[in-house]
């Protein structure tokens, strides 16, 4: 079970995954009110607790000459699924795959690749690992941001302590 977070906390995790290389711990104190090394301390205890898992750079694959991206939707025996996760990761241009808590389509997988060669190699090496694949996208564009509810303490656009019913609220 996880553990409640304060201000500062959420602001430090807001800050990080808004951009984690280049923000200083200085920077963090000087925007959340606390020192330097208050906010060191804080990021020891949520990598500690398991909170922060790790710092990932966000790739640009097509820049890195792969320029297909497909989500493999999968169903696999809810029993075995954790065994099907670890062969699927196992297989080359596999980059993700999360695993659904209910619904027969309990398996998503996301591969990259150069060419359709690449995408049906690793199409038929999860057909081999005894899994069904039951739909698959190819992606355009992904958009990443922050979560909504790591919100930056003391700003006007991102307060910790909105209304609940402040549904006009915009954060951007």
């Amino acid at each position: 079970m996880g553990r409640d977070l304060d201000d500062v906390d959420r602001s430090i995790l807001y800050l990080l995954q808004r951009d984690a290389r280049n923000t200083t711990a200085q920077e963090i104190g000087d925007t959340t009110g606390v020192s330097a090394s208050t906010v060191r301390n804080r990021i020891d205890q949520l990598e500690a607790d398991g909170i922060i898992k790790g710092y990932h750079p966000e790739i640009d694959y097509e820049a890195a000459n792969l320029p297909l991206q497909v989500t493999f939707v999968i169903s696999a025996p809810p029993t075995e699924l954790k065994q099907y996760s670890e062969d699927i990761r196992a297989i080359q241009g596999v980059i993700d795959v999360r695993e659904m808590l209910t619904g027969r389509r309990n398996v998503h997988v996301d591969v990259v690749g150069t060419s359709t060669r690449d995408i049906t190699r690793i199409t038929d090496a999860i057909h081999d690992i005894g899994v069904k694949i039951e739909s698959s996208e190819m992606m355009r564009r992904r958009h990443v941001q922050p979560f909504n509810h790591f919100f930056l303490q003391g700003t006007e656009d991102m307060d910790a302590h909105a209304e609940a019913g402040d549904e006009e609220r915009s954060y951007t």
